[in-house]
Order: structure tokens, then C-alpha cells, then sequence
């Protein structure tokens, strides 16, 4: 047979391509070959990202308006101190600015985002009115964390004592990594007997439009949170301006407080994630706003699942961060495969970072379960051995599960061939989230 001359034109074409493929192949060197390859990866890695961030500006507009069912818990006393769990913002706010309004001696405040919106304007208002009736105010918020926030807002009158975190402050510094860590912790402490510590920032946004947790504990575990505040304030603030206060700690292993240190290279919460996990006989309910977590953690949960405990993590399915969810989601075949069941929270940002164990053991605090959390930004979490407190945090777990959806093996082997290639393409960022 006879093949048509178009047909045998086609086939010479081909081959001539194969065989100049070839050759160029055999031209070039590995190391170029190698270049290329990680041209082509980088380039992907581009297109990904500017598409994700183009779809983000469009939920980040959503999540400002966005609406979900909360929960009043009462307030527990765990030994000599009253704790109470707080999963809606204006109800939080409303307790720490009368207890501002109730100061006769000091307020500590620490925040990681302070937006000049009317929420944050309160706080500002009732800040200046107590220090210029007398009370020592003393304030501290990152500087990066407030980039967008205008520079006026960020300026306070002399009565109030104010540090603007900024670790890089010599040139030297750009060499030292622990330089590059940010405060992220929220904190609030009034007279010395009642603190605040947990997931939020203070704004408008965070009152009513996203589900987050924060515990206040009135009594002397209180003081533990002075001195951490304390600690942090004489650590970066010039030897001059230094806090000359003392507060009288003592042993109590019900309630315990761990802070990552950055310039001392401490970083407690994760190893106290860890032991927790480890130790679990019964079951996990973790929420986490940016669940990336480091191979020992994650093998821990993977472990824990696999020996019969029914581990549950409960993330934002769209975050206000869709490169942190992308990288998140690269881990949840493993997950699933290893019998975690994974739950989506839908409809509004989930910001809070909480984990309870077998109705015994719970935190609450700042501390994402991501790198940037785990080695490297400071962070404050509250350990609580308390089976009340547990019990609240299983029924607040229980109730964020009417409002998300759970992930099946089935459903996540089904997703589209572009998610995976994303997550492919996104994978190494992990380390840098």
C-alpha cells in the first residue's frame, strides 16, 4: 500500500522532529536540562499563585460580611481561677473593654493586627481615657502585622507607654534569622488579675464576621500572663523604657502557659502538641485556622488515628490566606489515608487555634499549626488540665461541625487533575508557611 503524499509528508515531519529532539537532548548537558526543569517548575509556581490571588481578593471580600452560628459557654472554675471560652468576637470585646474600664492600676495590651476601624478605635479611646486618669498603659503591637494600617492610628499620646515590634533594628540583623520573627500573640492584662490570650486581632471584622477563640482567666494564673507580657515588653524595648513590675508565679499544673521565644530558640507549643497527641486514648478535635504541619506532628496524629483514637481537624475551607489552604490541602490524602477524618468549616473564616483530648487535656491560644507558628514567630498558649473545660471545648467543636462538611477519600481522589497539579506545584512553599 501506498501512502498518500501528504500522509508520507507528515510522517518524515515527525521523525524529523523526533530526531532533532533527540539530538538536541544529546547536546545539551544535565545541568542545563536541570535549569530548565526548574524554569518550567518556577513558571507554574507563578501562574498558580497569581491565579489563586485572584481568586482570594474575591473571598476576602465575602468573608467581611460573612455570618455562622456561636456559642455562649458559661464560665468554669478551675482551681482558685475562673476561665471562660470566648468564640464570638463582640462578646470578647465587650468583656475586655470593661475590664479596661475597671482598671486601677495597669493594662498590659499586645495585638498582632489593631485595625483603625470603630473596633479599634474603642479600644484606642478607652486605652488613652484610663492613662490619663492615672493608669500605667502600656501597649504593643507588631509593625508588619499593621503595615496597611495608617500611621496616625499607630500614633498614641505620650501617658501611654508603646512598643511597635520591629525585630530587624541594626543592619546586622538582616543575618540573624531569628530576626524575622513576628509577635503574634493577642493579649490583654488588667490589674494583674484578669487576662486575655487566644486567636483575635482586634477590628471591626473580627467582632462579627469570623469564628475565632479566646479564653479569659480571672485569678492568679493571671499573673502568669502579666509576666510573659512583661518578659516580651524588657526583651525588645530599649534598657531605658524597661518594666520594673513583679508578679508572684506559682506551680499549678492545671493551668500552664507556653510561649515560643524566638531569640532564645524556644518553641514549647509545638512539643506540647506533640505530647498531648501522644498521649491520646480516646480522641483529638483540633481546629487550626492553617494546618500545615512539620512530618513529626503530623505522624503523631497519623499514629494516634491508626491505634483506634478517632482524631478530627477542623480547618477554614477558604481561609483569608489560599496559598496556606493549597498547602494545607497537599497533606489531606495522607490524612485521610491514615484515618483522620478532616472537616471543612464553610461560610466564614475560622481563625482559632484550640485542640481538646479525651475530655481531660486542652489549649488555647495563637499558635497556627504551621512553621511560622511552630519555629519561628512568638506565640502564647494556655494548657488547661481540666475535664469541664474540655467538655465546653467538645461542645464547641461539636457545634462548628453543623456548619462544615467533612472530607471523604472518595471526594478527595476525585478532584479535579489542575487541583492536584496545584498542590504539586505549591508543595515546597510549605516550609516557608
Amino acid at each position: 500500500m501506498r501512502w498518500p503524499r501528504s500522509a508520507r509528508r507528515i510522517r518524515w515531519t515527525r521523525s524529523a522532529l523526533a530526531l532533532a529532539f533527540r539530538a538536541w537532548l544529546q547536546r545539551m548537558s544535565l545541568k542545563r536540562v536541570a535549569l530548565i526543569a526548574l524554569a518550567g517548575y518556577g513558571a507554574l509556581q507563578m501562574a498558580t499563585i497569581a491565579v489563586l490571588s485572584a481568586i482570594a481578593l474575591r473571598h476576602n471580600k465575602q468573608l467581611k460580611h460573612a455570618h455562622f452560628p456561636h456559642l455562649d459557654l458559661p464560665e468554669v472554675y478551675v482551681e482558685d481561677n475562673q476561665l471562660k471560652i470566648y468564640s464570638y468576637g463582640a462578646h470578647l470585646f465587650e468583656a475586655m473593654l470593661e475590664a479596661i474600664a475597671s482598671a486601677q492600676e495597669h493594662i498590659f495590651i499586645e495585638s498582632y493586627i489593631w485595625k483603625a476601624d470603630a473596633v479599634g478605635e474603642q479600644f484606642k479611646r478607652a486605652l488613652i481615657e484610663k492613662a490619663r486618669a492615672g493608669v500605667k498603659v502600656y501597649v504593643i503591637f507588631d509593625e508588619f502585622g499593621n503595615l496597611v494600617v495608617p500611621e496616625s492610628f499607630k500614633e498614641f499620646p505620650p501617658e501611654i507607654h508603646l512598643l511597635r515590634f520591629t525585630p530587624i533594628n541594626r543592619v546586622w540583623h538582616v543575618a540573624d534569622p531569628r530576626r524575622y520573627a513576628l509577635d503574634h500573640r493577642k493579649t490583654l492584662v488588667v490589674d494583674g488579675r484578669i487576662a486575655f490570650l487566644g486567636g483575635y486581632n482586634i477590628g471591626t471584622l473580627y467582632a462579627e464576621h469570623w469564628r475565632d477563640t479566646h479564653l479569659r482567666i480571672t485569678g492568679s494564673k493571671a499573673f502568669d500572663v502579666a509576666d510573659s507580657f512583661c518578659d516580651f515588653w524588657n526583651a525588645h524595648a530599649p534598657r531605658s523604657r524597661r518594666m520594673h513590675m513583679y508578679f508572684p508565679l506559682r506551680f499549678d499544673p492545671t493551668i500552664e502557659l507556653h510561649d515560643n521565644n524566638a531569640l532564645r530558640l524556644t518553641f514549647p507549643i509545638r512539643d506540647m502538641y506533640i505530647s498531648a497527641i501522644n498521649r491520646a486514648q480516646k480522641h483529638i478535635l483540633l481546629t487550626n485556622a492553617y494546618f500545615i504541619p512539620d512530618h513529626v506532628l503530623l505522624e503523631s496524629l497519623e499514629d494516634a488515628a491508626r491505634r483506634g483514637v478517632a482524631v478530627h481537624v477542623l480547618v477554614p475551607w477558604t481561609s483569608n490566606h489560599i496559598l496556606a489552604d493549597w498547602a494545607a490541602r497537599g497533606y489531606f490524602q495522607r490524612c485521610l489515608q491514615a484515618g483522620i477524618h478532616i472537616w471543612g468549616y464553610r461560610g466564614a473564616m475560622i481563625h482559632a487555634k484550640t485542640c481538646t483530648v479525651d475530655d481531660e487535656w486542652s489549649t488555647i491560644g495563637t499558635a497556627n499549626l504551621d512553621r511560622l507558628s511552630a519555629v519561628g514567630n512568638y506565640e502564647l498558649n494556655a494548657e488547661i488540665y481540666s475535664k469541664n473545660v474540655a467538655r465546653q471545648m467538645r461542645e464547641l467543636f461539636e457545634y462548628d461541625q453543623q456548619n462544615a462538611i467533612e472530607l471523604t477519600a472518595e471526594r478527595w481522589a476525585r478532584r479535579p487533575w489542575y487541583v492536584k497539579l496545584s498542590e504539586w506545584a505549591l508543595a515546597p512553599l510549605r516550609m516557608a508557611l
